[in-house]
């Protein structure tokens, strides 16, 4: 009977050493949280990663969007839910749809680490730019072509509101 029972702890022993290893396994696998195109990736075959580091950067086609930088004298009748035609450089001759999903709360220039002051106590107005969020509108075949950085020429249809 020691026989069977030390078969019985090896066999045991066995089968919780392959647990381990299939948990293992499970770790060389990663699985996104959402559809996209990986768009920046930090690792190769065979690296070693720790938790928490950034592997890889995944870009989001079902939700893509542009940041337009609009001067602020352009802004005066532009509201969120207005349709844009948009003209993409890499696609020459097609227009994208999308709206105005939202517009900057503030200026690029109030969210730099170092603000320009003019120190000569001469005032120059410089016309600012402000971000516009344009979504493009889903089931356009040619909005899986775009990239991030892509150059555009977004056309707001004000008259739309």
């Amino acid at each position: 009977y020691a026989d069977i029972d030390k078969a019985k702890a090896a066999l045991l022993q066995a089968n919780s050493m392959l647990d381990v290893a299939n948990l293992q396994l499970s770790y060389t696998q990663i699985t996104a949280p959402i559809d996209g195109i990986v768009g920046k990736k930090s690792l190769r075959i065979g690296s070693y990663v720790n938790p928490g580091v950034s592997l890889l950067a995944v870009v989001p086609l079902d939700e893509i969007y542009v940041h337009a930088n609009f001067r602020e004298t352009q802004l005066a009748n532009v509201k969120a839910g207005q349709t844009v035609d948009i003209e993409v450089d890499a696609l020459p001759g097609k227009i994208l749809k999308g709206h105005v999903d939202s517009l900057a709360p503030a200026s690029g220039v109030s969210y730099s680490a170092v603000a320009p002051h003019n120190a000569t106590g001469n005032f120059t107005k410089i016309v600012q730019r402000l971000p516009v969020k344009i979504i493009i509108d889903a089931d356009q075949a040619d909005a899986a072509q775009l990239r991030v950085g892509m150059s555009v020429v977004p056309t707001i249809d004000v008259n739309n509101s």
